[in-house]
């Protein structure tokens, strides 16, 4: 049987990849800004009503979470890590919007979102959690 454009089949390889790439790069960049306190990330907590401990907090395990999807195997820990970056990045957008800020604050999350949801769809077989059956 012929295999179609699945996002198991090559070119959903393709754009897992790309996608993945892209998301890693803003995740650990995000990570070390926040981990080291700079980028200016200390003047969007304080706007945002958040103590500045949370961007060490938040540093440590955006970079573990980008370790985690990078490395083959551990597909439960991927999970996770998927997971926190869709909590990390929705919260993030969520607070920029509650906080009465323009919507133009927001992108940066939704953007990072966007691509954690694209990802984790994309991910091939090999990186996938197999839920036991009964």
């Amino acid at each position: 049987m012929e295999k179609r454009n699945t996002p198991q089949g090559r070119a959903g390889k393709i754009i897992y990849w790309i996608i993945t790439i892209f998301l890693s790069f803003g995740m650990l960049a995000g990570g070390v800004q926040q981990l080291l306190q700079i980028g200016g990330y200390i003047d969007i907590v304080n706007q945002l009503g958040y103590p500045t401990y949370m961007l060490s907090i938040l540093g440590v395990w955006k970079i573990l979470g980008v370790v985690a999807i990078l490395v083959p195997k551990f597909p439960l820990l991927k999970e996770w890590a998927y997971a926190g970056f869709f909590f990390a990045m929705s919260g993030a957008a969520a607070s920029h919007i509650s906080a009465g800020q323009p919507f133009t604050e927001a992108i940066p999350s939704l953007i990072l979102l966007t691509t954690t949801v694209l990802s984790w769809y994309f991910r091939p077989e090999s990186r996938k959690f197999k839920f036991a059956t009964v």
